[in-house]
């Protein structure tokens, strides 16, 4: 199954595909730390570094995929399916 972006863009780069979905990985696994910090009554400082954490680990996925939807808008602007900057500007600014 392949991953989309912007409606019903798949994400074709194999390198970027691994990229984002290591990014989700790695704040899955940040998240599960969190949970276990939170379930052990740490202090709050552990847990907002945690937040913080699975945060921006979100966020660098979510970045890597509009980078994505914005390199197939340039190579490709005409083709089917393909995003229209406005759309893309509108989910940019949903992640900022």
């Amino acid at each position: 199954m392949v991953p989309e972006i912007a409606g019903s863009l798949p994400i074709a780069d194999s390198d970027a595909q691994k990229k984002i979905v290591n990014r989700l990985r790695r704040a899955q696994g940040q998240l599960g730390a969190l949970i276990a910090t939170v379930e052990t009554g740490a202090g709050c400082r552990d847990v907002v570094h945690q937040l913080a954490a699975v945060s921006k680990a979100l966020d660098r996925a979510g970045f890597l995929v509009i980078s994505e939807a914005m390199k197939e808008c340039l190579i490709n602007p005409d083709a089917e399916g393909s995003p229209q900057s406005e759309e893309i500007e509108k989910l940019f600014l949903s992640l900022a």
